[in-house]
Order: C-alpha cells, then structure tokens, then sequence
C-alpha cells in the first residue's frame, strides 16, 4: 500500500475501535430502523414480518453507499446494466456480513463498453465497518475503504490502482430516508509513479411510493482529479421495486450535469440475498426435538 494512503487506513481502523467502544453496547442493544436502513428500506418494512428473516440492504441504484450493512453470514450479490451513447456495461458487486458492523465487497465489471472499445472492467475489493446504528437525531456512521485493481482490458480501464477511504452516514426521517457520502480518492497515474487525488461527494433520497413501489434520487460528484479528469456531477432518478425483503429490482436514468461523461445513462439492476451462510435463522428457528 502507498505510504500516503496507509496512516489514513490505519486512522479508519482507530476511529472505528474507538467508537465501537464508545458506543458499541448502545448500538447493538436497539433494533435497526425499519429492518435495515437502505434506499428500498421503507418499502421491504410494508412486507409481512417474518422473525428472523433475510432483508436485502442495497447499495444500488444510487453512487453512494448506504451505512448500513448487511446481516452478518448473508450473502449478498447486486448485478446490473448501463446504456448510454458510447458507454455500455455490466457492473457487479459481492458482498458478505461478516460480523454485526462488518462487511466484505468485491466490485466487477464483467463487461464494458466505452467509445468503441470492448472488454472487461477493473475490479475492487474493500470493506465497510459500522460505526454505530441511527438512534434519536443519530444517523448510522461507518467508515469505507476501497482498493481497485487495474484488471480491465487495455483502453477501458483506468490502468493503475486506486484507493478510496470514506465516511458514510444514513438517516430515517420517518418514510424518509437520506444517504450521505465523503470519500477521498488515491488516483494512480499509468506509466508513472505517484498518484492525483480527488473527493466525491453524494447525497441520496429515497421514499415509498405504493405497496412494493419506491423512488430514489441523487446528487453525486467528483472534484477535479487531473487535465484528463476534470470534476463531474450527475443527477439521478430511479424507481424501486421490492419483489420480497431480500430481492429488488430498480431502473431508471442519471444525467450529467456537467464533466465528460454522456449526457443520459439509462439503467436496470436487481439485489439479492443469497443465503445466510452461518445458518444462524435455520437454527433459530428449528424446533425442539
């Protein structure tokens, strides 16, 4: 790891024992809001409650990601499509609960398609740790790293790594709900040494509409990176259907408002819960012989 981007790794892992222990015994003592706190929260708490059940928590469709984080053993997969004048993709991401507060990710994009040129995408890998779950005017805090691995096709990637930390903060007002982002990006330069920074900066909203129906917006940017990659933002709208607790549907468009990005990105995805691989639920609810 570069030696600029470690002390701020390590300042991650300090900031999160301190308030794990901090606030630690309050956070794990109150329920979640809603069942878990996402964009399509509010619309998975109109299903039937099932105790013990799989409730997917997603980070699609919006840039930012949720502070919450998925029920520790649950597996869980997000898989969609981009189309957009010169721009195609298939992006996909992994992601695992591994305790109460920690969750493991791993990004792909196994196809892209930009200005002609067609192949595979970069990859990521990083974590998510949860600082401490939303309580009275409290929103849920976590802290995100991220390391991408140049994996992509020659002319579709980035060609060099990039590390990513970041705070998250999510807040229920209600029905409705709010995600926040800021993240500081580590941007290598191809063919050289060192690296260029920038931040992104994101907020998202999300409300239920109708039964299962919900919509989310967001207002996204990068700050100025290099001559190559000027700042962007986007503005994003969205529908979200939840199908169950643990699979939803969304589909809708983001604009750019400025940055060299195309004008109108349309898009589809689907999150799932896979399965609680600690077989915690089966064993709760098994009955006595």
């Amino acid at each position: 790891m570069n030696p600029r981007i470690a002390p701020v790794v390590q300042r991650l892992f300090v900031v999160s024992l301190f308030f794990e222990l901090l606030f630690g015994g309050s956070a794990q003592a109150q329920d979640p809001p809603d069942q878990n706190g996402t964009a399509a929260q509010p619309l998975a708490a109109q299903l039937p409650a099932i105790p013990d059940q799989i409730t997917a928590v997603p980070n699609r469709p919006t840039f930012s990601t949720t502070a919450e984080s998925v029920q520790p053993g649950v597996f869980e997969i997000e898989y969609g499509f981009e189309v957009a004048d010169g721009h195609q993709n298939i992006n996909g991401l992994l992601k695992f609960g591994a305790t109460q507060n920690l969750e493991l990710r791993f990004a792909n994009n196994p196809i892209e398609r930009d200005l002609g040129v067609t192949g595979t995408g970069d990859s990521g890998a990083g974590f998510k740790y949860k600082i401490f779950t939303q309580k009275s005017w409290r929103p849920t805090f976590s802290v995100l790293y991220t390391a991408t691995i140049p994996t992509a096709t020659a002319g579709v990637g980035v060609g060099a790594v990039r590390h990513s930390a970041g705070i998250l903060a999510s807040k229920d007002f209600g029905q409705h709900h709010f995600d926040f982002n800021e993240t500081a990006q580590w941007v290598g330069r191809p063919g050289a040494s060192g690296y260029d920074r920038n931040y992104f900066t994101a907020l998202a909203y999300s409300h239920p509409i109708h039964g299962k129906l919900g919509i989310t917006a967001e207002v996204a940017g990068f700050s100025w990176t290099n001559t190559t990659n000027p700042a962007t933002m986007t503005l994003l709208g969205s529908a979200i259907y939840s199908i169950s607790p643990r699979l939803i549907l969304d589909g809708g468009i983001y604009i750019a408002a400025y940055g060299r990005l195309p004008r109108v990105t349309f898009f589809d995805g689907i999150t799932y819960s896979i399965a609680d691989l600690y077989h915690r639920r089966n064993k709760s609810n098994a009955k006595p012989h």
